[in-house]
This record gives structure tokens, C-alpha cells and sequence, in this order.
């Protein structure tokens, strides 16, 4: 059975476990939460899913939006839009889940649409500015990428996944539910 299948919104994919980490390194896959472009280093992601039916976890934060079945894996799911404190919005045809494997914690983020990978050479890389204002709300970027004329935000999926021990959390409420 063929882990590629079409669909409306865009082509579900597997990165390739085989792919050096040298040529993963200035790598990036780009994805959409409203009208700004965001990305994440192409060594964390595993695969890129059409959105599915998510089992709700109780006592969770709102932006977790609790669990997917993957193949008899439990992936806890967090919506970034929310996660990034941007107003939620109904879920289309081109929303879709990028799950992402840190230190062998995998957790599937739901991002508004997928758009590229890019490379991005370091030179083209700025450290995200500091702004008062943010308490803290910065802490899940790694840096400014330019492309072009436009400004692309990095996302550090390393600090996203292991914030509240997020993996751990979701399962270990998960592993306490009665089963159904």
C-alpha cells in the first residue's frame, strides 16, 4: 500500500529516513497558520498527513487537540494556530498535520497549509528579535529566514515539542484513561 495518496489540499509524504543529516541541514519545510509562512528544520519531520478524526484527551491546554491513531501509534496532536495564540478557525480541505519526532517524542502539529522545502543557506538566517512585549512567546523561534523578499519564522520544534514535556504529558493522560 502506498503511503502517497492525492488529495485536494496537498500530497501526504515521507521524509526519508535514509537522508543524511548533511543534507537535511539548512532544509526546511514551510507551512502556512493564516497569512504569515513558518518553518521547521526538514530533519524533524517524519511524514506531512491529511487532518483525521482526533480523540479529544481531558485536562489537556486548549491547543492540544488531543490524539491520532498513526499506523497503532499514539500521536499526541497541537494545533499551532493556537499554540501561537492566533484566533482559531475552521479546519478545510488544506489543513493538514506535520508530525515531527524529537529525541523519539513524536507530536503532530496542525498547520493551516503546507507550502515548500527550502533551503536556506545560515547567511540567510537572522536570530528572531526581542521584543518586551512578548513575554516569552518568542521562545519557540530560532530565527528570521530570508527568502527572497519576504521574512520566513523558524520555528524551533525542539523546544515546541519538549515545552510541558508535551509528548510525555499527552501520553501519560492518555495511558491513565479507561479504555472505551
Amino acid at each position: 500500500m502506498s503511503e502517497q495518496r492525492r488529495t485536494d489540499a496537498h500530497d501526504d509524504f515521507l521524509i526519508d529516513d535514509e537522508d543524511n543529516e548533511d543534507t537535511q541541514a539548512n532544509k526546511y519545510l514551510f507551512f502556512r497558520i493564516g497569512k504569515e509562512s513558518y518553518g521547521v528544520g526538514i530533519r524533524h519531520v517524519i511524514e506531512i498527513i491529511e487532518l483525521q478524526p482526533i480523540s479529544a484527551v481531558p485536562d489537556m491546554p486548549s491547543y492540544v487537540k488531543g490524539v491520532i491513531n498513526l499506523r497503532g501509534k499514539v500521536i499526541p496532536i497541537v494545533d499551532l494556530r493556537l499554540r501561537f495564540r492566533i484566533d482559531e478557525r475552521d479546519y478545510d480541505n488544506r489543513t493538514c498535520i506535520i508530525v515531527t519526532e524529537v529525541e523519539r517524542v513524536q507530536v503532530g502539529f496542525v498547520v493551516d497549509t503546507v507550502e515548500e522545502v527550502l533551503e536556506i543557506p545560515e547567511k540567510n538566517i537572522e536570530p528572531p528579535p526581542k521584543f518586551r512585549t512578548m513575554q516569552g512567546q518568542d521562545r519557540y523561534l530560532s530565527g528570521m529566514a530570508k527568502s527572497g523578499e519576504s521574512i520566513k519564522i523558524l520555528v524551533d520544534v525542539e523546544k515546541l515539542v519538549q515545552d510541558e514535556n508535551l509528548g510525555d504529558s499527552v501520553l501519560a493522560q492518555t495511558a491513565e484513561s479507561p479504555s472505551s
